[in-house]
Order: structure tokens, then C-alpha cells, then sequence
């Protein structure tokens, strides 16, 4: 796994391109507290072989696309390298768990990253914060 995104940073995840933030709390969790904006939602306790699904399972259960795939094959065609996938939980040890389940569906350990402060950190920064919506899949 490359990249952690410490707590004590100067600043939290930059949401870009780039930068595919996936929220792994439970949606409980997230119905509570809400996600960070532009964040998607894949809750891998309860959903623990996620990343091991096609797209189509992927999309047919969550209902959005399987992170970064799409954002890899516009990559590779521009001769690029693909989005970071940026993981966060509560305090980030669920988080750790998800890069490394990442790396094992094979995703590149390369463009893994974890915040490692999580949502604690990011609420401690006054980071913006939307109504999570929900999906069919809790």
C-alpha cells in the first residue's frame, strides 16, 4: 500500500480526479454522521468481497459503478496512470483493512492510500460533510 494520509497533516484528502475517496463505515454509521462530499460509500464489513466483484455485480448491488475502473480505462487509454483509491472509516483501522483487501482483488498497491485519521480527523478539521443518501444494499 503506498500512500497514508496521516492525521497529523497539514491538510486532509484533496477530493479530485484523482483521488477516489471510499467511505467503509456501516450505513448506520453513515446515516448518523453523513459522508464526506464526493466520497462513495462501500461498507466492507457487511460487504466484505465488494471489491472482488465485477462491475456489472459491483454496480447491480451498489448501485453506482465500481470504483475506479472506469477512471482506469481513461487512464490507460491517455497513457496514464489511474485515480488513487483513498480509503477512510471512523479512526482508520477499518480503512487499513479495506486498502489491503484492495490490493488482494487487484487494484495497484501503488495508487492505494488510507486516511489514516479518518473521520475523526476530518470532522476535528471542520471538513464539509453531506446527508448520506443510502443505497438498496444495507
Amino acid at each position: 500500500i503506498n500512500a497514508s494520509l496521516p492525521s497529523d497533516s497539514t491538510s486532509s484528502p484533496s477530493v479530485t480526479p484523482q483521488v477516489i475517496l471510499i467511505d467503509v463505515r456501516e450505513p448506520a454509521e453513515l446515516k448518523s454522521t453523513g459522508i464526506i462530499p464526493s466520497a462513495v460509500a462501500v461498507p466492507l464489513a457487511s460487504q466484505p468481497d465488494a471489491l472482488f466483484l465485477t462491475p456489472d455485480e459491483f454496480e447491480t448491488r451498489f448501485g453506482f459503478p465500481k470504483p475506479g475502473v472506469a477512471e482506469l480505462a481513461a487512464a490507460a487509454k491517455r497513457g496514464e496512470r489511474g485515480p488513487e483509491l483513498v480509503f477512510y472509516c471512523k479512526a482508520g483501522v477499518r480503512a487499513k483493512a479495506a486498502a489491503q483487501l484492495a490490493a488482494q482483488a487487484g487494484y495497484d498497491p501503488e495508487r492505494i492510500g488510507v486516511y489514516g485519521g479518518s473521520w475523526l480527523d476530518w470532522m476535528e478539521r471542520g471538513g464539509k460533510v453531506e446527508k448520506w443518501e443510502g443505497s438498496g444494499y444495507e
